[in-house]
């Protein structure tokens, strides 16, 4: 395996940029902010991305690329269904627990401010991620290890609504136990198995497992 590529003053002005759009939303930061945090001088932020709106594409297209490297990963990790989906609503764990958010979903949040290339990516990365989601959900209807109403597609559409409602919730309540709640009542809908195992955890002093992410 070969040397771990050292970060470029890009990589680092994108992880800084993101971190704090994260953090704050896309509005709330400047360039003036990034240049303090990586000790830099404003004039090297415009020559690597000329305005905030290149950079802001920069961001979501790094996202949307590490995204579907993640759900690969899934893929690769597990092949049923029910498990396929507890790993992606893991991803979004994994990220609350880090005191941030979904990056698309804090600049959905801010959508009407923010230029066209950025809306169209920021509505491609839903759009590509409620399709995943539908191909897993069909897979396990057919398979018979999931169990909803309607089609696959509204279904993804509520899952992907659900997870980042429940991440803001879970912010302003400054606990992630909300986004767990929801994240294991999501599970328990598609679930018909799993929707049993927890009626009887109810009645027993079992523990139920937590989600584990597949990345850290």
């Amino acid at each position: 395996m070969g040397a771990k590529r050292k970060p470029t003053t890009a990589d680092r002005i994108l992880d800084t940029a993101e971190r704090l759009l994260q953090e704050r939303g896309f509005n709330a930061f400047s360039y003036a902010d990034i240049s303090e945090a990586l000790g830099i001088q404003k004039a090297s932020l415009h020559h690597h991305f000329g305005t905030k709106a290149d950079l802001g594409l920069a961001l979501i297209d790094r996202y949307r690329h590490d995204f579907d490297d993640a759900l690969r990963e899934i893929e690769a990790a597990t092949e049923d269904a029910p498990g396929r989906l507890e790993r992606y609503v893991a991803l979004y764990g994994s990220v609350l627990r880090k005191k941030r958010m979904c990056m698309c979903g804090m600049l959905a949040a801010e959508v009407a401010t923010l230029p066209k290339g950025m809306r169209e990516s920021v509505a491609a990365f839903f759009t590509d991620n409620e399709a995943w989601l539908g191909r897993v959900l069909d897979q396990g209807r057919e398979e018979g290890s999931l169990e909803f109403s309607g089609p696959a597609e509204s279904m993804a559409s509520f899952f992907v609504s659900s997870l980042e409602g429940a991440m803001l919730v879970a912010r302003g309540s400054g606990s992630s136990d909300y986004f767990d709640t929801v994240a294991k009542r999501l599970l328990e809908r598609s679930h018909p198995r799993k929707a049993k195992q927890g009626a009887s955890a109810h009645r027993s002093p079992r523990r139920l497992r937590r989600f584990s992410s597949p990345r850290t």
